[in-house]
This record gives structure tokens, sequence and C-alpha cells, in this order.
């Protein structure tokens, strides 16, 4: 992807230890679904995301009590920690005075300006970044008489809130354009991206179940990406957030941005001899302590074409009937009976690579 065409260029700004946008990796987030005031079940979720993989944590912040859970939660968390605020400056102001690492509040939603000012300066003392994020579903009233629910709409509310910043000299900002559709979610970034060299935090706002959820955001983060638009990702699902990091990490190793496992596997068709779908299953779960090796791994119906067709791969299965074949860099290296297949498998990856 990256060959054919360049990433969209984007100032760099840190989250934490974490740089975001320039040539940074595109990094990896999500939001805890726990209490935040209830710092044990907080943490507990968030040591969950990131042994999945996150990279960015993200906490709604609704009143003091949450701020105040901030000091906690930021003592024993490793991963950038950012409040999610809406409306209340102070709650920004106390969160940022507790340790977190980034604030997620639009500017233009907390008030006079001077209560803008305070927030803005004390994000500035402690080197936080502020994230704008515009929702299709919940536009302002000015916009939407001006441009209705339209691309344009969201990136004019967007920039309205960073010309707010800008005044006060803060360009520590990352940007989101957010919408259910597709369509209109991927204009609007586009559009965005034209304006602007803020980093840019991808998403589908309220994509739905972890199915269809999971399709909206593959399709929208990414078409983005493969035009070299986005600097963060989370896919936004009414699932467990655990699930939106594997979605994450299966969309951008799905375009090589990151390196880890990739398991193949055919079809099932008429030739088929073996259960394959249940094959495929026990080897993408047998295989999951190999998740950050980068090899590709295939699981192929028949023994009369799966080892031809998966010659790419570094290791491979090919079901018979009652029996199977193993294979490594195209080549045949053992038939073994379809029950020790898996087995099989896993011996001859844990030669090669031990855990």
């Amino acid at each position: 992807m990256n060959k054919e065409r360049a990433r969209h260029k984007t100032r760099q700004i840190k989250l934490g230890s974490l740089f975001i946008g320039g040539a940074a990796p595109i990094s990896i987030q999500s939001m805890t679904n726990t209490l935040t005031a209830d710092v044990k079940s907080t943490l507990r979720q968030i040591k969950a995301l990131q042994a999945a993989g996150c990279e960015i944590i993200r906490v709604a912040v609704l009143d003091e009590a949450d701020a105040n859970a901030i000091k906690q939660i930021s003592k024993n968390c490793s991963l950038p920690l950012v409040a999610d605020i809406h409306f209340d400056y102070k709650l920004a102001l106390l969160s940022i005075a507790n340790g977190v690492d980034g604030l997620r509040i639009n500017p233009g939603n907390i008030g006079s300006t001077n209560k803008v000012r305070q927030v803005v300066s004390a994000a500035k003392d402690k080197g936080i970044p502020i994230r704008i994020g515009v929702n299709s579903g919940s536009l302002p009233k000015t916009i939407l008489s001006s441009y209705g629910v339209t691309a344009e709409g969201l990136v004019e509310a967007a920039l309205e809130h960073v010309r707010i910043l800008e005044k006060l000299k803060f360009h520590e900002i990352k940007l989101s354009v957010k919408a259910s559709s597709v369509p209109l979610m991927i204009e609007s970034y586009r559009i965005l991206a034209n304006l602007c060299d803020y980093p840019l935090h991808l998403g589908v706002t309220e994509a739905g179940t972890e199915y269809m959820g999971t399709v909206k955001s593959a399709v929208a983060i990414g078409t983005l990406l493969c035009e070299g638009i986005g600097d963060t990702i989370r896919v936004s699902l009414t699932a467990d957030p655990i699930r939106e990091v594997y979605a994450a990490k299966a969309i951008l190793k799905t375009l090589g941005l990151i390196k880890g496992l990739d398991i193949v596997s055919c079809p099932t068709c008429g030739r088929t001899k073996i259960n394959l779908i249940d094959l495929a299953n026990k080897v993408e779960a047998a295989l999951q302590p190999w998740s950050e090796v980068p090899i590709t791994v295939a699981v192929m119906g028949c023994v009369v074409n799966g080892p031809g067709e998966a010659k790419e791969a570094d290791f491979g299965i090919a079901g018979g009937s009652g029996e199977g074949l193993l294979f490594a860099n195209g080549e045949i290296v053992g038939k073994v009976p379809e029950s020790a297949l898996v087995s099989e498998l896993v011996r001859l990856i844990q030669t090669k690579y031990p855990l």
C-alpha cells in the first residue's frame, strides 16, 4: 500500500510516550465501558485491552468522581490515557491535574473564551494534546442550517473548533470527523485531509454489532488507509472492547501496516473431504501464541490443489479424506491423520519459531 501511495503528511504530536502523526506508526485505540470511578474494574479492562494490542485507551469522564479516579488509573496504566469529556471545562481541568495524557473535548462546547483559555493553558503546561471529535449525529444547529448532514458540514464543524484553539496558539491537536454512514465518513476525511495537516483519528461512529460494525469499519478505515489518510484508528463496536482491538489489528495486518500471523484458508467446495470450517477455526485458536510472528499459514480444503495454491505460505495443511498433508514453503513435508493435523502443524511451527 505504502509503495503505491505516500501517506498523507501530518504534523506529529505526542500523547504520553506515544508519537502520533508524521512518520509514526498508525496506532490502535479503544475505550473502556466500565464506570471510570470504579478504578479496579477500569484498570482490569485496560490491562486486558493492552494485552490484546490496544495502544491508546480512552475513558469517559462524566463527573468529579470519574475525574478524580484518573489519579489512580494513570499511576497504574502504562498506556496513554485520554479523558473523554463533553461540555464541562472543570472536568477537563481536574483530569489534567490528576495526570491524564490527553483530552477529547470540543472547545466550542465548553463555554466562554475564558473557560477554553483555562483548559488550553493547563494542557500547554502539561504537554497534553486535545482531540476534536465531530460526529454526524450531533452537529450544531448552525452547521445543520447551513450545510445539513454533509461532509462539508462535518469538516466545517471540526475546523470551527480548530480555529478556537489556534487563536490561543495551541496546535497539539488531533481531529476526527466520524459518521455512521461509510460514504459520508470517507468523503469527510478526504476533504479534511486536504485542508489541514493535523493528525487524523479514523472511525465509523455507531458502526453497529460486531459483525456489521467490523464490515463497515474495515471498508471505511481500510479505504482511507489505502489512500494514505489516517494516524490512529478505532473500530467502534457494540461488543466487548477487546473485539474492537482485534478488528483494528486485522485491518492493519491486511493492509501490511503491521506485521504478524496471517492465516489464509480456502472456501469450501465439492472437493472438500474434511471439516474445513472446524479445521480453520482450530488452527486460528491454536496459533494465537504466534500472533505477533510475521508468518503466513494456509488451511486448504483438498490435497489436489492445496499446496500449489498456497505455495507462498510459510506453513500449511491440506485436508484429504481422513488425512491431510503438511507443507512448508510450498513443499509437502508429511502426511498425517486428520485428527493430528492441527497438533502436527503447531509442532512444525514450534520447531522453527519456538516460543
